[in-house]
């Protein structure tokens, strides 16, 4: 059985996150979902309301999971029995970043490959800060996030809450 690890901030879950998720399912059998409980940046969401609004739009889909996790993504990736770290790319801005941490991954722990998936065109030029600035100053449904994570950023903004 090959299992995948998809780590991720997930601040919030974009319909591009979980469009990679569910297509690496084509190619794991398996495919955990990790993001960090006490994240490199400052999240508007803790680690568990993350992992909540994940769970509750992958609840359909027996082959993914999600954890928190502390510590270096490839010994989380070794932990588990992943044979591969997914990481998901957007535009080439991204490519720069994922290149360098996909070596550095690889000077981690060789035996743990990097799979990179290009995002559907309908979202490969949206991300979880944008959403969140959409969110803030409007209240428009932009179709990048699913319904619980909408009523999620509506609740936290109209409660003056910042990040």
């Amino acid at each position: 059985m090959k299992t995948a690890l998809y780590p991720g901030t997930f601040d919030p879950v974009t319909n591009g996150h979980i469009d990679i998720m569910e297509r690496a399912t084509h190619l794991f059998d398996k495919v955990i979902v990790a993001t960090p409980k006490a994240p490199y940046k400052k999240t508007l969401f803790s680690a568990d309301e993350r992992m909540e609004l994940i769970k509750e739009n992958v609840k359909d889909h027996p082959a993914i999971s999600i954890i928190s996790f502390e510590g270096l993504i490839v010994d989380i990736a070794k932990e588990i029995g992943a044979v591969a770290l997914i990481r998901g790319l957007r535009a080439l801005g991204d490519f720069e970043y994922e290149f360098e941490m996909a070596q550095m991954n690889r000077h981690l722990n060789s035996s743990i490959e990097t799979v990179f998936l290009m995002t559907n065109e309908k979202f490969f030029f949206t991300s979880s800060t944008m959403v969140k600035q959409v969110s803030r100053y409007s209240v428009r449904d932009t179709k990048f996030v699913p319904a619980n994570v909408l009523a999620a950023l509506r609740h936290k903004f109209e409660n003056g809450e910042k990040e």
